[in-house]
């Protein structure tokens, strides 16, 4: 079910604190007063710390690899946040974009991501789209779903009143012609928990980046203005579920239940 390093150190609450603020793990605990054991979070990413000075003391050199999404961004903020790096972040022939950071106690922490994938994060989107950040008329939101082999059995109202129940939403257009080739929208309470809803790019524009420019748009609105540490889910298709890990999406476990459709009723 998961994995977590647990490393020795001669002070809980200065490696958690240097985790969650120079490395920027956003989830931090620790136990005991004063502190014995802790740790942090990002993700499905744990790493725990006891408090064993003699362990150490002897542990000093060992090292923990992580794979990591988006390493151009991280390694970024990494050096903003003034971390050791002690190897700057260079391909290597093992196929792995990598870079390596000195903790506090003592160990390194190599961070890495497939050359591939590293690459495919900076390719230049088609020059005639664009992200706007708004809602989807009906008519927009219709054909898009239309496109894509959605039906709807919802009239007008109901469809204005789903589209204006959102937080949030953006809209890809295509520039030339001004029609929308995508769309995604965002629900929730504003405050702990948001769902993204509706992920839809025009069959002629898929494998396009489309689906990545829309989801770069609402994940970055979520970091700058969603609560800390809030929940955000979404439901996808068998086989979908690599494109949405890109964003920070992990599996959960979870139960739906739909409510009975007038044919059922019947």
């Amino acid at each position: 079910m998961q994995a977590e390093p647990v490393l020795a150190v001669t002070d809980v609450t200065a490696s958690v604190a240097y985790w969650h603020e120079v490395l920027g793990f956003p989830a931090q605990w620790k136990w005991g007063n004063p502190p014995v054991h802790g740790g942090v979070s990002w993700q499905g990413v744990g790493v725990q710390f006891a408090l064993e000075p003699q362990l150490a003391a002897a542990s000093k050199g060992n090292s923990v690899w992580m794979r990591v999404k988006h390493l151009d961004v991280l390694y970024a903020m990494h050096r903003k946040n003034k971390a050791e790096i002690v190897y700057p972040m260079e391909n290597q022939p093992w196929g792995m974009a990598q870079y390596t950071v000195k903790d506090i106690n003592g160990y390194y922490i190599h961070f890495a991501s497939a050359i591939m994938e590293r690459e495919k994060s900076g390719v230049t989107l088609p020059a005639s789209m664009r992200i706007v950040a708004r809602k989807p008329e009906i008519a927009e939101y219709r054909s898009l779903q239309h496109s894509v082999g959605w039906n709807s059995s919802l009239d007008d109202l109901k469809v204005q009143q789903a589209l204006a129940a959102a937080l949030y939403a953006v809209v890809a257009e295509d520039t030339e012609s001004g029609e929308a080739i995508g769309c995604a929208l965002l629900l929730g309470d504003g405050q702990t928990f948001y769902y993204v809803k509706d992920v839809i790019v025009r069959k002629d524009w898929q494998n396009k980046q489309v689906g990545t420019a829309i989801m770069r748009a609402l994940t970055d609105w979520l970091d700058h203005n969603a609560a800390k540490n809030a929940m955000v889910g979404l439901y996808t298709g068998e086989g979908l579920e690599r494109f949405y890990k890109q964003f920070g999406f992990g599996p959960a476990y979870g139960m739906i239940r739909h409510t009975p459709s007038p044919e059922r009723e019947l």
